[in-house]
Order: structure tokens, then C-alpha cells, then sequence
């Protein structure tokens, strides 16, 4: 079973709608995305990381930009 999702597959499920909700956690100084599939909540992985974290929330923005997510909850 899967413990993170690659942004390809997240820019596909957000194009096709598949994926709706999503969250941004913040962890010590760094930010990380999150989408929920189902009952469980998948965390973006990085190309090397298996969970990729952003230094800014403005970072998290810009990325959720370019893949199509126009809507998430911020937890701080």
C-alpha cells in the first residue's frame, strides 16, 4: 500500500477530480502537503524524500498552483 503520493499522480488526480481535499501541516519550520484519499490522508513525497517539505507556506502555494489545487486547510 502506498505511504505517499509523487506529484505527477497528484496533478492527475486533481485534474480528474479525484482529489479533493487537502491540507498543509506545519512541522517545526518546515510545511508539508497532504491529500486525502478515502479515510486516509497521503503526504506529497519529493523525487529522493519520502515526504517532501516546503521552507515557507508561500512555497506550498506556489507549488499547489502549478499541479491545480485551488483549495486547502492550513494547520499550524
Amino acid at each position: 500500500m502506498r505511504t505517499a503520493i509523487e506529484r505527477e499522480t497528484l496533478q492527475v488526480l486533481v485534474e480528474t477530480g479525484a482529489g479533493r481535499e487537502f491540507r498543509v501541516l506545519r512541522e517545526g519550520e518546515s510545511w508539508r502537503l497532504g491529500l486525502r484519499l478515502g479515510a486516509r490522508w497521503l503526504p506529497v513525497r519529493s523525487r529522493r524524500e519520502p515526504i517532501r517539505y516546503w521552507r515557507s507556506l508561500t512555497a506550498v502555494g506556489r507549488f499547489c498552483e502549478t499541479v491545480g489545487i485551488k483549495v486547502l486547510s492550513v494547520e499550524l
